[in-house]
């Protein structure tokens, strides 16, 4: 049986399930042709039984024909003899169907076939005797001859096919029942063999279970408890290499040697693992103590750099505060320049004023003089008036005293009595303009008479400002001079300055940089000790 190791698997499969397949053919085979016979027995059964049946149909139909005949004899009226007559030719087709059925189906049996041939021959010749001799004599009233011939011959071939009937009939029904016979026994024998084949092919069946089980699935049981053992941890678990050539064996084999090299390993992670850890306390101290001086370090450099920017703070304050003044003296330079600038202008623009207060005066005395002329006119125009309306009433009085002749007249009167009125109207509201014109023009000659007095003050005062302006930009432009100087030296101071903290915030980002990096690679040691130990425990888990 060391060949059925070193089977693969799908062989053994193969081999298992062949025989399964061939004990399933065997008695897929046997049932087969067992159901074969039954269904042979049944034709037969069914053909002899068919075979019995046509000739208790010819035997009844002979009888009936006979009967038929015998009735045919004793009928009185033609309708009896018709429907005797009737019945006599459908029994005589009946009968021949039969026959015809018999010699088809027993064509190929000789003896049955000739014992049919010979009856046919016995009824052809007994329908012809009947139908020719008997059936004419009946119909001529000659009674006892046709009595005497039914009787006689017709006798004899009638009970001679009765008896070829019936024999062939009962060896039908023999053949039937011997085909039943054997039906029931091959039936009971088919069962017999596909109940022993079935006990065959179960018990086989359980065997090969049995033998694929050990085969196949107790290593493989085998190797599912070594490894939940290897998963628990225990590596001291050994598994039997057996001396087989199949996929069960390559995985004992592999899984052996996946256990020897996890042991292997094992061994070789403990000690690694211890080194390691001593390794990693060794470095946890060293960087402790380095990253405690960096971290010393890095304090003192922050207390010096915070040293530099507060006399770094104090030295930009004093350079803002420099440029602050360099930039006021500067503005106040060019202040006082806009003010000298300003107040020049504003002596110009005196000059101007006082000219055009000059002009101004001229002017509106011109329109007082012009005032008086227009005076003059309104107080023509108002005599006017008052003439044109004395004119009117006079033109009045006239047409009044010419009657119808002076009605238009009278009309134009009312038109320049109106029309004075208006002048007089308008005269009056001219006037009293005027003389809100003319006491305008008296308070503006006033005006500006002080004006020009105030412009002539301002002037001197606007001179006298312009030079104390001077006077106080010469100074501005020595003081923004030295703050110029001051500036430029608070700026140098600066600069200097600037560079210091620079270069100690440099030291700084380095010192915080070594502080950093000390305080990760502490971190890295801690937690290169934290994997040591954890290292150890899971080692600590596996048995070697």
């Amino acid at each position: 049986m060391t060949w059925m190791l070193d089977l693969s698997t799908r062989n053994k499969l193969f081999v298992g399930f062949g025989l399964m397949l061939a004990l399933l053919a065997g008695a897929g085979l046997t049932a087969y042709q067992s159901v074969s016979a039954i269904l042979a027995s049944q034709r037969v059964l069914q053909q002899e039984f068919a075979d019995a049946v046509d000739l208790l149909e010819l035997r009844t139909d002979i009888n009936g024909s006979r009967a038929s005949l015998l009735r045919l004899l004793l009928a009185q009226t033609p309708a009896e003899r018709e429907v005797a007559q009737q019945d006599i030719r459908q029994r005589e087709q009946e009968g021949d169907e039969a026959l015809r059925q018999l010699q088809g189906r027993k064509r190929d049996d000789a003896q049955p076939l000739a014992q049919i041939q010979e009856i046919v021959a016995l009824r052809n010749v007994f329908n012809r005797t009947r139908n020719a001799q008997i059936m004419p004599l009946i119909q001529a009233g000659q009674t006892e001859q046709a009595l005497a011939m039914i009787l006689g011959a017709q006798e004899q071939r009638y009970l001679q096919m009765r008896q070829m009937a019936q024999a062939l009939g009962e060896e039908a029904l023999r053949r039937a029942r011997a085909a039943e016979t054997a039906a029931e026994q091959r039936s009971q024998a088919a069962m017999v063999e596909l109940l022993v084949l079935g006990l065959v092919a179960l018990g086989f069946g359980l065997a090969m279970a049995l033998w694929l089980s050990r085969m196949i699935a107790g290593p493989l049981r085998d190797v599912a408890d070594i490894a939940g053992r290897v998963a628990a941890g225990d590596l001291t678990a050994a598994l039997p290499v057996e001396p087989r050539g199949d996929e069960v064996g390559d995985l004992l084999k592999a899984f052996h040697a996946m256990t020897a090299r996890l042991r292997t390993s094992t061994r070789e992670i403990h000690a690694g693992v211890n080194v390691l850890a001593s390794s990693s306390n060794e470095i946890l101290a060293t960087i402790s103590q380095v990253a405690a001086g960096a971290a010393q370090t890095a304090a003192a450099v922050g207390q010096t750099t915070v040293t530099v920017e507060e006399v770094k703070q104090t030295a930009q304050l004093s350079s803002q505060k420099a440029r602050h003044v360099s930039d006021s003296a500067q503005r106040a330079a060019q202040v006082s320049q806009g003010g000298r600038l300003a107040v020049e202008g504003a002596i110009a623009g005196m000059q101007r004023i006082q000219d055009q207060m000059a002009s101004i005066a001229d002017s509106v005395v011109q329109l007082g003089e012009q005032g008086q002329t227009i005076g003059e006119i309104i107080a023509m125009v108002s005599q006017l008036a008052e003439r044109s309306n004395l004119l009117a009433v006079n033109a009045a009085i006239e047409a009044a005293r010419a009657g119808e002749e002076g009605k238009g007249f009278a009309v134009v009167a009312q038109e320049v009595k109106s029309l004075a009125e208006q002048s007089k109207q308008a005269t009056a509201q001219v006037r009293t303009i005027l003389g809100d014109i003319q006491k305008a023009t008296s308070a503006t000659v006033l005006a500006t008479e002080q004006g020009h007095k105030v412009v002539a003050a301002g002037i001197q005062q606007s001179a006298d400002a312009a030079q104390a302006i001077r006077q106080l930009a010469e100074s501005i432009d020595e003081a923004a001079q030295a703050a110029t100087q001051i500036a430029a030296s608070s700026q140098q101071q600066m600069v200097g300055m600037d560079q210091v903290g620079q270069a100690m915030h440099s030291i700084k980002q380095a010192s915080l940089q070594n502080a950093a990096g000390t305080r990760q690679a502490e971190t890295a040691a801690q937690g290169l000790h934290e994997l040591g130990a954890r290292l150890r425990q899971q080692v600590a888990l596996y048995q070697l």
